[in-house]
């Protein structure tokens, strides 16, 4: 299983619109092959700032299958424009400790 982290910073006064089209957006990444469960999250202390995590089978279900997909095209369309800057997302695998 791989994460995916986005830290999202959007426009100022777009929280209401963005939080509607992320509701949209969540149907079309739940759909794609690879995809385990997703959760976004408003940072308590920065007005616009939210954290994405997504949860994916590989990391080429997210960095191939999806962002390569007809889908992302549509997931950009709806979420892209709200983002100031645009945001970096990073990969994360868990830590065997035993």
């Amino acid at each position: 299983m791989i994460l995916e982290v986005a830290m999202l910073q959007t426009k100022p006064g777009s929280k209401s619109e963005f939080e509607k089209a992320f509701a949209k957006a969540s149907r079309i990444i739940s759909s794609m092959n690879g995809y385990i469960s997703h959760e976004l999250q408003h940072c308590m202390e920065m007005e616009g700032k939210y954290l994405l995590l997504v949860q994916w089978e590989s990391l080429e279900d997210h960095t191939v299958g999806f962002r390569e997909s007809k889908e992302y095209q549509e997931w950009k369309k709806l979420l892209h424009h709200f983002y100031e800057p645009f945001p970096t997302v990073e990969h994360f695998e868990k830590v065997d400790l035993t």
